[in-house]
């Protein structure tokens, strides 16, 4: 058999490669030369942090560069991670060459930053760099309420910082921090009380049997100048139980008291008598003592109107003192007339039963009362007194929020009778 052609086309297939500056170990298989199928060189002479030498800490209130020395190169990316794998956002010049962060360095943090480049003939390179922030010297810390447990439908959230936030832009920074996880999901925010408290509700009550879970996400995160997220706390846990709603008319002197929406007692009451008219709106059970001294002396109260008395089975819904409670003195007015200093007042017996069946975050309905509107902040927790709209202008988060109303009254902390 006669193989010179086939000798021939691979003469020529090879003599045909080399002419074309192909490197090849057989016909059909050649090896490229492409600079980007090769690995990347060191880029130690092509790019240039703005880091200090020496291991000396970094500056987090400065941005983080990466520079090109001369015009032998360019940058084409850059990731920046800390040591939770939290990636710094930054901004590549469109020439490459720099790139600056935009996000804000974390304070006592660890960093890497990956650096890619090419040169003008294509080939890539890259460079590391690893630095540390210095830490802090302001630091925020956040403390949350509730305490762990179970709650009325009406509980808000309630967010305590250890240093006053007014600047919109850092108490947005703030509010992106605090993390509110509900089980089912909830449409909730937070509403800025004053510069040191927040409150957070959802759009309606939670809903019966939710999971919550509170945290901040803030630690190492610049806040504000010098200003950073202390280390933080574990998250705090609450489950919500059943709703719970006692609708107290006033003018009535009955109370209706609703499970889950159905009735399940209608109780006679007396409330407070002209001057001391209770208060109308939406309150949350704060708390309960089983036994109260209550002294009209306590809140201003004398001359006629003084009173000194031992009282049972007390809710709280005020923190300046207003309670539903055992009123045994009053039992004959129960049901016809308001004669109380502004409390709710019923038989021990119904006392007893309302104060074994709310728990904290229950709701105290009242309607029908001739006096003032519950406070909506520093008396209590009379949130739900605002609509949704006014609810979320008190977060700075939302477009043209003016940063949440403060409270004007100061709250009395004495009881009411």
């Amino acid at each position: 058999m006669n193989h010179a052609p086939r000798f021939s086309t691979v003469v020529r297939c090879t003599l045909l490669l080399l002419a074309l500056g192909v490197v090849v170990t057989a016909c059909g298989e050649p090896k490229s030369s492409d600079p980007l199928s090769t690995e990347p060189f060191d880029a130690a002479e092509q790019v240039v942090f703005n880091t200090p030498r020496g291991g000396v800490k970094v500056n987090p209130d400065k941005p983080f560069e990466v520079t090109v020395k001369g015009e032998e190169g360019r940058i084409t990316d850059v990731r920046v991670t800390d040591d939770s794998g939290h990636h710094l956002g930054g901004e590549l010049a469109a020439d490459g060459s720099r790139w600056r962060s935009t996000g804000p360095l974390s304070a006592g943090a660890k960093y890497t930053a990956r650096v890619a480049t090419e040169n003008k003939k294509g080939a890539p390179g890259a460079r590391m760099a690893v630095f540390e922030t210095s830490p802090a010297k302001r630091l925020l810390s956040v403390g949350f309420g509730p305490e762990e447990g179970t709650y009325g439908v009406a509980q808000p959230i309630i967010a305590e910082l250890s240093l006053p936030v007014a600047d919109r832009e850092a108490r947005a920074v703030v509010e992106r921090g605090l993390k509110v996880d509900s089980k089912p999901a909830v449409e909730g925010a937070w509403h800025w009380v004053d510069d040191e408290v927040l409150h957070f509700r959802p759009k309606d009550y939670w809903p019966t049997g939710a999971k919550v879970s509170v945290s901040s996400n803030l630690q190492g995160v610049r806040v504000s100048n010098q200003l950073y997220g202390d280390k933080a706390e574990k998250p705090v846990k609450f489950t919500i139980g059943d709703r719970l709603e006692a609708i107290t008319d006033a003018s009535a002197h009955y109370m209706t008291v609703l499970l889950n929406g159905e009735v399940i007692n209608t109780i006679p009451i007396t409330t407070g008598k002209p001057g001391f008219s209770t208060r109308n709106g939406v309150k949350v059970v704060l708390g309960k003592e089983y036994f109260v001294r209550m002294r009209g002396s306590s809140v201003g109260i004398g001359g006629s109107e003084a009173y000194d008395l031992p009282v049972y089975y007390a809710t709280r819904v005020t923190w300046s003192g207003e309670y539903v409670h055992a009123a045994p003195w009053s039992i004959g007015s129960h049901g016809y007339e308001n004669v109380s200093h502004g409390c709710t007042g019923m038989s021990t017996g119904n006392a007893a039963w309302f104060y074994e069946t709310f728990k904290e975050g229950d709701i105290v309905h009242v309607i029908n009362s001739v006096g003032e509107d519950m406070d909506t902040f520093g008396n209590g927790y009379g949130d739900w007194n605002l609509d949704w709209d006014e609810w979320r202008s008190g977060s700075s988060l939302v477009e043209n929020a003016p940063g949440g109303p403060r409270p004007d009254d100061s709250a009395r902390l004495r009881p009411w009778v």
